[in-house]
């Protein structure tokens, strides 16, 4: 009863129209959740997200539930989610894509989830990584284990705007390290993130990973730019 109190004082809305909710709709509305320019790259392997992986870094199989557009509903989710502090968005994004990875044989041998982590500056300011509950979720899903105690960032990054790809990546790595390395050897890990452009955040996590030996690697994120 005081959930529907609550819902009739301030009517949830769609984060992407901001429409009133219906009562069977979460987050996003029906006709929007229909515009989503989904991807469907976890059924196709030789997908744009692999290959912007190749020649750079050996990653076995890639995808991105979505494409990224400026000023497009997508955009306004990952938005909400990272500056606005709706987590549930991170949630609905993880149970989504955990659901299609979930029928996917390709993605039944995972054993990590792993998500790109935040220096512990930036994650206080934000208070939670906005890849976590996402990555949780699809852990959940593929019946792996979901660990950001393995990767870890160790300094803040300075802008690299101005820096070619492979200066980018360079100093990328400087500031990650590798905690509990046992718990990752012969491992196959899903890296996480919200958002793949260039590559380069992705690229440096993934060659930290393989100093672990035996480690595989698999790369998922909500959303890829066009």
């Amino acid at each position: 009863m005081f959930h529907d109190f609550v819902n009739l004082l301030y009517p949830p809305v769609c984060h992407i129209c901001e429409a009133a909710l219906l009562k069977n709709e979460q987050l996003i509305c029906t006709s929007c959740l229909h515009d989503l320019p989904v991807t469907r790259y976890h059924l196709d392997n030789e997908n744009p997200v692999k290959k912007v992986f190749y020649g750079r870094v050996k990653i076995k199989n890639a995808t991105a539930l979505m494409h990224f557009r400026k000023k497009a509903g997508v955009q306004r989710l990952i938005h909400d989610l990272k500056y606005r502090g709706h987590r549930e968005i991170g949630s609905y994004l993880g149970k989504w894509l955990g659901e299609e990875l979930s029928a996917v044989s390709a993605y039944q041998d995972i054993d990590l989830v792993i998500p790109v982590p935040l220096h512990k500056t930036k994650l206080k300011q934000r208070g939670f990584n906005q890849v976590e509950d996402f990555g949780k979720e699809i852990a959940k899903s593929i019946h792996a284990e979901y660990c950001d105690k393995i990767l870890l960032k160790i300094s803040k990054t300075q802008s690299q705007t101005f820096k070619d790809r492979l200066s980018r990546w360079g100093r990328l790595e400087e500031t990650l390290d590798i905690k509990n390395p046992e718990k990752a050897i012969n491992k196959h890990i899903l890296i996480v993130d919200d958002l793949v452009t260039t590559g380069a955040t992705l690229e440096a996590c993934a060659h930290k990973l393989l100093e672990i030996p035996g480690v595989e690697l698999s790369v998922a994120t909500m959303a890829i730019t066009d």
